[in-house]
């Protein structure tokens, strides 16, 4: 008993910044505010900030697992969407769209081949 009124005597127990980080990453913290500016009675600009701060596990609870399909974030991205599957039609336009693209991309190496062969004949000629 002595030793509970000493204890409370000496102050509140101390926190360490380990501790307090770890009790906001498990149990989340939500900072929410508002800015508006305006200008007689016109409002000129709102900025709403909503701002969550948790662990990747409690975010996971919560429904916020937007990290798990943003590209730019995984270790290997795909660097094209994936090939349809053989039983999957590819829609008409975009078809179209590749071949066209398949055709420009035919036509451009074709000039690249003739420009390096004008180069290598104008330099063997100089």
């Amino acid at each position: 008993m002595a030793d509970r009124k000493l204890q409370n005597m000496r102050g509140p127990r101390s926190t360490t910044l380990a501790d307090l980080l770890e009790r906001i990453l498990d149990t989340g913290i939500v900072v929410a505010g508002d800015i508006k500016v305006n200008l007689n009675d016109v409002e000129l600009l709102t900025v709403q900030i909503r701002l969550v701060i948790c662990s990747v596990d409690k975010a996971d609870q919560m429904g916020l697992d937007w990290w798990k399909s943003a590209n730019y974030l995984q270790s290997n991205p795909q660097s094209s969407p994936p090939e349809p599957d053989a039983g999957e039609a590819v829609p008409a336009a975009t078809q179209e769209q590749f071949e066209a693209l398949n055709d420009r991309l035919g036509r451009l190496e074709q000039t690249m081949g003739r420009l390096a062969a004008q180069a290598e004949d104008g330099d063997d000629g100089a």
